[in-house]
């Protein structure tokens, strides 16, 4: 049946018109930058049922296979998609989660209202052991998201001390009571979360103070612990809030700078997740190719105080925001997750690898059941999302060579008299010597014709996959949890040094090209 099914999306496809060609040069002998892994991170907020009903079920549960309550199908999801980091407990919650409450006896630990999101009460059963060893669970590096808004320097140095320290000391010992016996060793960590907005509405020359405070208390003066502390950044094209951070914080307090930015069309009604229009879709993906300028930007800023480019661009929230689905709490963010999600991922993931100079974490909001998810649960059920494949497909990228690329005729997707770039790619060499080429078509319309001039390898054999469906509204559901999965592509002709591919109307492919 489904052999079928895709015969007939061919014929559909063949049958839209074809638009103009794209040519790009892929330098593959210049490579200079490795696609850190963690720009295939993620996120996991207590918000809705992200982790409580959806990562955490509790060690009762019966019907659902869990260790020691975390669902088995998420952690199996979780690996296959090779999740290079994890940011928790938020979020806008971060400022409001105090870590003790979360350690020690379950039966013991007090409740907390969840005052951002639905205003439900939270009984601190996920704590940090659980969340730290779901990361060992995953293979996934932890990002702990700390308290700034209403917590307290003392408190932070303590969590970190609990988490790290390896040798006697109040924390260590109360860590070993609670059982676990060596550290986890965590690495990164963010001092606060968007204190221009629910972190505590500072001004960044207030909060750049207050950084410098919590982040001088986090290790010793050596810095022995090589700990990757992350600022606060800005949210979009505030650039003035990353111009004070890189000029006001020494060097030797801080490795990672912050950035948020989603893909809204209008906060004050974003529009449904499944039902929207073409002219949705099409102001959608003009602000998630914004993301290219706020990248752009935002590293110009820190080249100029930091040349040799060692602190980093985490952009560790982004991705698409609709109104919540009918019938769902407005405070728990759930949403469908459709094509559109995956021309979103797609096209912003080139621009995260095109900017590995820089960019060197990136986490989507969120894992589960929140925002632009890779996995949705119902019960004892469990979906992929089409964003879920987008990023598997490109975890071929995570930690290879990232290969300069020259983009020249690019074509364009047009409505209503306004034009965005059509196509969008990425490529990298992997340790083994195995080219890959991610390419996104988010033309809602037309297959696009593709050049890829490849110099500096000798082409040996080549192989793809491609992401696609027939209406961009298309997505996956409990009934039909496999309409949307990546699937074999062959629709390209390889020449001496370059490959001819033709890219279906919103889809998403990735090339393996190995070479001699």
């Amino acid at each position: 049946m489904k052999s079928l099914i895709l015969f007939f999306l061919c014929i559909l496809f063949q049958l839209r018109s074809t638009g103009q060609e794209t040519t790009i040069y892929i330098n593959a002998d210049q490579g200079r930058y490795t696609i850190d892994k963690n720009i295939y991170g993620h996120f996991a907020e207590h918000l809705g049922r992200c982790i409580y009903d959806g990562i955490y079920i509790g060690e009762d549960n019966q019907r659902i296979p869990n260790t020691n309550g975390i669902r088995n199908d998420i952690i199996n999801a979780l690996k296959e998609l090779r999740v290079g980091v994890l940011r928790w407990p938020g979020g806008c919650f971060a400022d409001t989660y105090h870590w003790k409450d979360g350690v020690g006896p379950k039966d013991q630990r007090p409740t907390l209202v969840n005052q951002w999101w639905g205003g439900v009460t939270e009984d601190n059963g996920f704590g940090t052991h659980d969340f730290l060893n779901l990361c060992e669970m995953i293979g996934a590096e932890p990002y702990l998201a700390a308290n700034v808004g209403s917590g307290t320097v003392r408190e932070l140095a303590d969590w970190v001390q609990y988490v790290n320290h390896d040798g006697t000391s109040p924390m260590a010992d109360w860590r070993r009571e609670n059982g676990r016996e060596k550290p986890w060793d965590v690495k990164y960590w963010g001092v606060g979360n968007e204190m221009w907005g629910c972190g505590g509405h500072m001004t960044v020359e207030y909060y750049a103070n207050i950084y410098k405070q919590y982040a001088t208390f986090m290790t010793d003066w050596s810095n022995t612990s090589k700990l990757f502390r992350i600022a606060s950044g800005a949210t979009g094209n505030d650039y003035h809030w990353t111009e004070v951070l890189m000029r006001d914080v020494p060097r030797n307090l801080i490795e990672g700078v912050a950035l948020h930015s989603y893909a809204v069309i209008d906060w004050s009604n974003k529009g449904d997740a499944v039902d929207f229009s073409e002219g949705q879709y099409f102001r959608t993906m003009t602000e998630a190719l914004k993301m290219e300028e706020y990248v752009t930007r935002h590293s110009t800023i820190m080249d100029k105080y930091d040349p040799e480019k060692k602190i980093a661009l985490a952009v560790d929230e982004w991705g698409g925001w609709y109104n919540v689905e009918e019938g769902t709490n407005p405070g728990f963010l759930y949403q469908q997750n459709t094509m559109r999600d995956a021309m979103i991922a797609g096209a912003t993931l080139n621009i995260f690898n095109n900017h590995a100079d820089r960019v060197r974490m990136a986490n989507i909001a969120q894992t589960v059941n929140v925002l632009q998810a890779v996995i949705l649960t119902k019960e004892e059920k469990m979906i992929l999302t089409p964003t879920y494949h987008v990023m598997k497909m490109y975890n071929v990228h995570q930690d290879a060579t990232l290969v300069p690329i020259e983009v020249f005729d690019g074509a364009k997707y047009e409505l209503e008299g306004k034009g965005l770039p059509a196509i969008s790619c990425s490529a990298s060499i992997d340790g083994s010597g195995t080219m890959h080429i991610s390419l996104v078509n988010i033309d809602a319309h037309n297959a696009h014709p593709v050049k890829l001039l490849i110099r500096g390898i000798e082409m040996e054999k080549i192989s793809g996959s491609m992401l696609g469906s027939e209406n961009l509204q298309d997505h996956n559901s409990f009934d039909q949890p496999d309409k949307i999965v990546p699937q074999s592509f062959n629709d390209f002709e390889v020449g001496d040094e370059e490959v001819q591919v033709m890219l279906r109307p919103f889809s998403v492919v990735v090339l393996s090209i190995e070479t001699t």
